[in-house]
């Protein structure tokens, strides 16, 4: 088999494969690609069986990540919860990997990384697990009466009934007062977590590149914006990308709020999922709280070629004590530094 390249932001082949093939999600559409483009100035490219000019039947989508800080490597997807390789057999998964095998070495990056939702064999192909996360999912299919009851009576329904009993409006879309209001919760967060905000630039090219794919939720109180998240639409999915508070009204239910309108409003558009996305295994309040909503758990794996132990390593104490100055500057400093950074992190 040859292998051949594509750039998918302007082969319409491939648009043509997301639509059709069975393992996509939103991150594999053309709107998610050009968000990184823009942002973050990432290059990418699809491997495909399919010589130019004829349908795509296959393909593997990565992304050039080149830092002088932290160095170049191909990514499946960057900031991508995960991403399956678009195949319909092992074998073009070798041919494919004996490709990008190659050029890894000729080019001296410094790794491949793959993200996919289903296990890879170990070491046949040269990629070795990296690092491993807790992925959550929801069945919505069932009637709203069962999902509900399914939820976590304590934590989760009666959160639900108090941000009712409390008044909370809602308001979704896409509209730029919706994405101020998320991105100024955004700050708040990320700072409470001791984490850089992602730049602004990333929400608002995203809102532009995916268009109805997208939608921003906000609860406020009495006008104030008190939660919020962002989601992703792709056919019968719909994946929880970010989600943000204040966390001095926690007590009224914001976020389970959200999730309960988000789970109504998906089923009724005919989803049959929510995509929880991951959480990091050592965050057991993170995996607790979606496990409340009845979602159910499995391993997510990301794969490296070349594999080092650098990639396990937990943070130095002198990358912890950055963080936290970080997490101390002004909201300007601190979003400002997110913009100069996350480039060289996807």
């Amino acid at each position: 088999m040859n292998v051949h390249t594509l750039n998918p932001l302007v082969d319409d082949r491939w648009d043509d494969l997301v639509a059709c093939h069975q393992q996509t999600s939103a991150f594999h559409e053309r709107g998610w690609l050009e968000a990184l483009a823009r942002t973050y100035g990432y290059e990418p490219l699809v491997l495909t069986s399919a010589p130019a000019g004829t349908p795509l039947k296959d393909g593997l989508v990565l992304c050039r990540v080149s830092s002088w800080l932290t160095g170049a490597r191909l990514v499946s997807l960057p900031f991508a919860d995960h991403c399956e390789p678009l195949l319909n057999e092992h074998g073009e998964y070798l041919e494919f990997m004996n490709w990008l095998r190659a050029e890894c070495d000729n080019r001296r990056w410094r790794y491949i990384e793959l993200r996919p939702l289903s296990q890879v064999q170990r070491g046949a192909d040269g990629l070795q697990p990296s690092r491993s996360y807790c992925f959550h999912e929801l069945d919505i299919k069932p009637d709203s009466e069962q999902i509900f009851c399914g939820f976590h009576k304590d934590s989760i329904q009666r959160k639900i009934r108090r941000a009712e009993k409390e008044g909370l409006s809602y308001e979704s879309g896409r509209s730029q007062q919706l994405l101020d209001e998320f991105y100024r919760l955004v700050l708040i967060t990320r700072r409470r977590h001791l984490l850089l905000p992602q730049p602004r630039a990333w929400f608002r090219n995203l809102v532009e590149c995916m268009g109805d794919k997208i939608q921003v939720r906000v609860a406020r109180k009495d006008g104030t914006p008190i939660s919020a998240m962002l989601t992703l639409r792709h056919r019968s999915s719909v994946i929880y990308k970010y989600g943000c508070s204040d966390e001095r009204f926690h007590n009224l239910g914001g976020m389970p709020f959200l999730f309960w309108r988000l789970i109504e409003e998906s089923k009724a558009s005919g989803a049959e999922k929510i995509d929880f996305g991951r959480s990091d295994l050592e965050n057991e309040g993170l995996m607790t709280f979606k496990d409340k909503f009845g979602a159910t758990r499995k391993l997510l794996t990301y794969y490296r070629y070349p594999y080092t132990e650098k990639a396990k390593m937990p943070m130095s104490r002198g990358a912890e004590t950055a963080r936290q100055f970080l997490s101390l500057l002004p909201d300007a400093v601190c979003s400002q530094a997110g913009r100069l950074l996350y480039r060289h992190m996807g």
